[in-house]
């Protein structure tokens, strides 16, 4: 015997766009669904608010950046130009996954004791570390932004 448990709903797709500073990216949270797998258990509000509070704080991190792109007359990400070793649309992407793996990570540990099947709780272990490689992840993407090590090591 087998059992069907939908977890997909068209509220969650209907979320609206979430607005950026300007320089920055509007997230739509039906993409950053898609991306990152998030189904329909995760209500449409927590997904927003996920995201909101994850492009603050990428946002807070990269303001630096952004003022001397600014200072540069760049007045959207889009007008950086590249360097001649990175693809096309490098930054807007690199952004959008700091945003998502902060997001992402947030999410996994608000729905870290949410259980579905029994099956699942064998994998508790790996379940625990997903958010900080969510964190790692986005860490990375906010390094290769502002053209940085992934890694500091200080001998002490």
């Amino acid at each position: 015997m087998s059992s069907f448990a939908p977890t997909g709903n068209d509220s969650a797709r209907a979320a609206e766009s979430i607005q950026n500073n300007g320089f920055w990216p509007t997230i739509n949270p039906a993409e950053f669904r898609d991306a990152r797998r998030i189904d329909g258990t995760v209500t449409p509000p927590r997904v927003q608010d996920a995201l909101l509070t994850a492009m603050a704080t990428v946002n807070r991190v990269l303001r630096d950046w952004q003022a001397r792109q600014i200072d540069a007359g760049h007045q959207q990400v889009q007008d950086v130009p590249e360097p001649s070793w990175q693809p096309p649309g490098i930054y807007l992407a690199l952004y959008r996954r700091a945003v998502y793996a902060t997001a992402h990570a947030v999410i996994v540990e608000a729905y870290r004791d949410y259980d579905a099947t029994a099956s699942t709780r064998d994998r508790g272990d790996l379940q625990e570390y997903a958010g900080e490689s969510y964190r790692r992840d986005a860490s990375w993407a906010i390094s290769e932004i502002m053209d940085r090590p992934h890694v500091t090591v200080e001998l002490i």
